[in-house]
């Protein structure tokens, strides 16, 4: 029988940087845009966990080269609470952001029950580090870094965990799927955005499952930036780019990966509400959640 859905609504922009001076960026409103577009009646959660918004500092914060660096561990340490508690509870995580920074609050709760992979969907690799950039010169931003973080490349504030330690997964355990860029390449399995137009859903499905089995993870957990999907079908992200995947593609690929049993959740990030000021991208993003987890919604008993 199919794992009830939980959601955990995520509603923070810590991990991004001002899109102008003095103004915050709006990621934080997207699970509520989400929630408000049918998303909710649409998977039938057991449970909705609403987490309360983080404030966001402009100013570097003491002792990290990380924008809000002390804010993000501290509510990653919430969400992975929160995470931790669905999971317990034999329910697949859903946890809306937010920005990518909540994939570490997320591998945290996944992780408190023993290992677990990370199938990383993504327009970009996430990989800045200090390996790679000047952290002296510039703030960083935990969402461009979160699967450096992830693997264990920064500082500890945002890589050594409680219980878990560092890393929270390891190079070999992650999958990093849609990237379109080749700077700042990860040490994983990588398939590129390119990479995806040639051999096709299907046969990109197949090659994750076999490489989940390879591996030996029967736990992974799945991050989906939608920066993955073209920007010709989804602008109102951060960072747009293309090639990427269309509504369709990406709703069948995250079917294909929750059917097999081995995800124990996902999170989604990088739609920013204050960039579709219409609505109008809401509700696309909703059918292909909802599209994709069908076979999870709460099955409600009828006299």
């Amino acid at each position: 029988m199919a794992a009830a859905v939980e959601v955990i609504a995520a509603p923070w922009n810590l991990g991004l940087r001002p899109p102008a001076p003095g103004r915050e960026p709006g990621t934080w409103r997207a699970p509520r845009a989400l929630l408000s577009a049918g998303l909710e009646a649409r998977l039938r959660p057991a449970r909705v966990v609403e987490l309360a918004r983080p404030p966001y500092e402009f100013d570097a914060q003491p002792a990290t080269r990380v924008r809000n660096g002390v804010t993000i561990r501290e509510h990653a340490l919430r969400l992975g609470e929160a995470v931790q508690a669905a999971l317990a509870a034999s329910r697949f995580a859903v946890v809306l952001g937010g920005d990518c920074s909540i994939l570490l609050g997320c591998l945290l709760g996944a992780r408190r029950d023993g290992r677990c992979g990370l199938v990383h969907l993504d327009g970009h690799s996430d990989f800045r580090h200090p390996g790679n950039y000047d952290a002296g010169s510039s703030l960083g931003s935990a969402a461009g870094m979160d699967l450096a973080l992830a693997t264990g490349r920064g500082e500890l504030l945002l890589t050594h965990w409680p219980v878990v330690g560092r890393p929270l997964v390891a190079d070999e355990d992650v999958i990093q799927i849609g990237d379109r860029e080749d700077a700042g390449i990860p040490p994983v399995t990588r398939f590129t955005a390119q990479q995806i137009q040639r051999i096709g859903i299907a046969d990109l499905g197949g090659r994750i499952i076999t490489h989940l089995e390879r591996r030996g993870l029967d736990r992974a957990w799945l991050h989906l930036d939608l920066d993955v999907l073209d920007e010709r079908v989804l602008p109102a992200v951060d960072s747009p780019g293309r090639p990427g995947l269309d509504f369709s593609q990406l709703a069948e690929l995250v079917s294909t990966l929750v059917g097999t049993g081995r995800v124990v959740g996902l999170d989604v990030a990088i739609y920013d509400p204050e960039r579709d000021p219409d609505g109008v991208y809401a509700a696309p993003i909703v059918d292909c959640l909802a599209s994709a987890l069908t076979p999870l919604a709460t099955v409600e008993a009828h006299a």
